[in-house]
């Protein structure tokens, strides 16, 4: 009698059950893709680092990937809930490399100094080590174990992980994909290298540059390939041996490192690309570095990625991109297009147009900006900035001779930017934009040069006058998206929580 009431009460409850672990599956093993950023330093007029945080936050950024552990970068990214990657140098790894503690003392130096207060995900252990630095392969190996090491020592190794970048260079004729292995070569570095990446559970960390790869194929392929523009059926490139059908260039660089990886029979390695752009200007003889070209390829990527699928040979399995780059950087050697992949000039002012980025906005939003009127009165204005450096609490120190913001050194500007940084920090509280009659709300982008004015957005319109409405862009699919986060305290929680309440229910069929 009392099997039969356990099964009936089973029976009763298998249903309830299929469903939280439905729940506890989505939770823990879907992954939603995101779209990052890129942050290079080689850039003539740097904007502070706290302005380029108010930038990533501007344009919704949440992802970053760092090529140091910049300090100052870090510092300004602390509460900001943005995602990070920090890097370590090609001239760090060997050091690393042949020192357990020397990779101890960089993690707690640039990761564990800072979390909580930042979200560091993973560390980038140099960049293409195997193609710039061939003979340093050993030690890029020995260096990623001693930082994984000194991570578990200081328990934040399921938080944080280690990995490679590595070019497409590192594999050999790349289509069909489904032929493509690694340059053999290399092959004593990179099984070691899938096998610490298989047993860590990390990821492939992939730069994909279809502009080079178009650049290569000398017009064996069609732009719009390597655009990620829609290609006809009669147009797509068919793998020959799968029969699969590839749409873009970007997709079939993915699946042929997903096979380079299989050749090697290793499987469950997710691929995340470190690096993807378009040069917006070059020589020349670089025709095809064209802002035209750069905001068709970076649009089409931001969407590709944001759909949510993989690849033709791994469709189910999401990939996550950083853009390259925030920044143009115009202080890095070589050819003309090497100095021009950003996205953004260092005022904040997109390049070009990023209207698939701008397109998770709705209603009638708009970034406005609170500034002095023009023709007000000189004494109130000097009234009201020094009400709002004091009492009012803006942040002036961008105004103080010597900052970035600083000239004009008239009270109009300077009048500008307080009224404009106490109505941005003030207005969620009841804050104004009105300051005696001497400030009003614009769309205008009132940043100049290196000095850069935090907008937010105004979904009914207001007060605003000059200046045409401007979409704030975003990098993510939406407010209302959930984006992979590496938590491990959440996840923990949320696991428990589930846990609880089925060891709950089961309570019941006893």
């Amino acid at each position: 009698m009392f099997e039969v009431d356990v099964l009936v009460n089973w029976r009763r409850h298998e249903k309830w059950f299929a469903i939280v672990l439905l729940l506890v599956s989505a939770m823990f093993f879907h992954v939603r893709a995101f779209v990052g950023i890129n942050i290079g330093t080689h850039v003539s007029n740097l904007p502070p680092a706290s302005n380029v945080v108010s930038m990533l936050k501007l344009y919704k950024i949440t992802h970053v990937r760092l090529y140091d552990a910049d300090a100052q970068l870090l510092k300004a990214l602390a509460n900001s809930s943005i995602e990070v990657m920090v890097g370590v140098t090609n001239e760090e790894v060997l050091k690393l490399g042949k020192s357990p503690s020397a990779a101890a003392a960089w993690i707690n130096k640039n990761v564990a100094l800072y979390i909580p207060a930042i979200n560091i995900t993973a560390i980038a252990v140099g960049s293409e080590v195997l193609t710039s630095i061939p003979n340093a392969g050993p030690f890029l190996i020995r260096a990623m174990k001693y930082l994984h090491k000194a991570l578990v020592a200081a328990n934040l190794n399921l938080q944080v992980k280690v990995s490679t970048p590595q070019s497409m260079d590192v594999v050999l004729t790349s289509f069909p994909p489904s032929t493509a292995t690694f340059n053999s070569s290399l092959n004593s570095t990179i099984y070691p290298l899938l096998q610490f990446l298989k047993t860590t559970k990390s990821y492939y960390m992939l730069n994909v540059y279809p502009y080079y790869g178009y650049m290569k194929g000398n017009g064996i392929f069609p732009l719009d390939y390597a655009l990620l523009r829609p290609l006809s059926i009669n147009r797509r490139i068919v793998d020959p041996n799968t029969l699969l059908h590839y749409t873009n260039m970007f997709d079939a660089m993915l699946d042929a490192t997903y096979h380079s990886i299989k050749s090697l029979n290793f499987s469950d390695i997710p691929i995340v690309v470190t690096e993807s752009g378009w040069p917006w200007s070059g020589g020349a003889n670089e025709t095809y570095a064209t802002k035209k070209n750069a905001e068709i390829y970076v649009n089409n990527l931001i969407s590709r990625v944001l759909n949510g699928s993989g690849p033709p040979s791994e469709p189910t399995n999401p990939v996550n991109a950083y853009v390259y780059e925030l920044f143009s950087e115009d202080q890095k050697p070589g050819p003309m297009s090497e100095k021009n992949w950003g996205v953004l000039l260092t005022n904040g002012s997109a390049i070009y147009r990023l209207s698939l980025i701008s397109s998770s906005v709705t209603g009638s939003s708009s970034v406005v900006y609170c500034v002095a009127k023009d023709g007000a009165d000189p004494g109130k204005l000097q009234s009201g900035l020094n009400w709002a450096c004091g009492q009012g609490g803006a942040n002036c120190s961008a105004i103080q001779p010597g900052q970035t913001c600083f000239l004009p050194d008239n009270v109009v500007n300077h009048a500008s930017y307080a009224y404009n940084d106490y109505y941005q920090k003030m207005q969620g509280n009841g804050g104004t934009c009105d300051f005696e009659g001497t400030a009003t709300l614009t769309n205008t982008n009132p940043s100049h040069g290196s000095c850069v004015y935090i907008g937010s957005a105004n979904a009914g319109g207001g007060n605003t006058d000059g200046g045409a409405s401007v979409p704030a862009p975003s990098l993510s699919p939406g407010p209302f998206s959930s984006f992979r986060s590496s938590s491990s305290k959440l996840k923990a929680q949320l696991f428990h929580f589930l846990l609880s309440s089925m060891l709950l229910s089961a309570s019941f069929l006893l």
